[in-house]
């Protein structure tokens, strides 16, 4: 009888351990600089799944599953309602439909922040996004242990 090996790479594992924080804050700054310059919910949800799938691989489907805290499904229903509830606010001030509305909140602990309806759009397709390719990725890993 041979005895089992542990087939986890010590290296790997302490590297994405290391690398998914910074990846998610990565992925956060690629999302919220979208605006301005190059980035945005969609290459922001792609750089989130891979730091999600890099603790998959260097760990297992459970580790993965537990950082997610969710159903991959539910993240691409999120990011559906926010992205087509973003073209509504137009409509209630009477401005064509996906019309870019804006609004300036002053709030006590962050002080002023400006939110916007392109802004809920990036965010419907940065969670679209992670919940379309880690679903994939997810079935797949689910696919192999079968």
């Amino acid at each position: 009888m041979t005895p089992r090996f542990n087939m986890r790479s010590l290296i790997l594992n302490t590297g994405a351990t290391l690398l998914l924080p910074l990846l998610i804050l990565f992925s956060l700054f690629l999302l919220l600089r979208g605006h301005d310059e190059p980035g945005g919910g969609f290459i922001g949800g792609l750089v989130a799944a891979a730091a999600i799938s890099l603790k998959l691989f260097a760990e297992d489907y459970r580790a993965a599953r537990t950082i997610l805290r969710v159903h991959p499904l539910q993240l691409v229903v999120m990011g559906l309602v926010l992205a087509a509830g973003a073209s509504l606010p137009a409509l209630f001030v009477g401005e064509q439909f996906f019309t870019a509305q804006w609004w300036n909140l002053d709030l006590p602990i962050l002080g002023n922040l400006k939110l916007s309806t392109p802004l809920i759009f990036d965010i419907g397709v940065y969670l679209g996004v992670i919940g379309t390719v880690l679903t994939v990725v997810f079935t797949l890993a689910e696919a192999e242990h079968s």
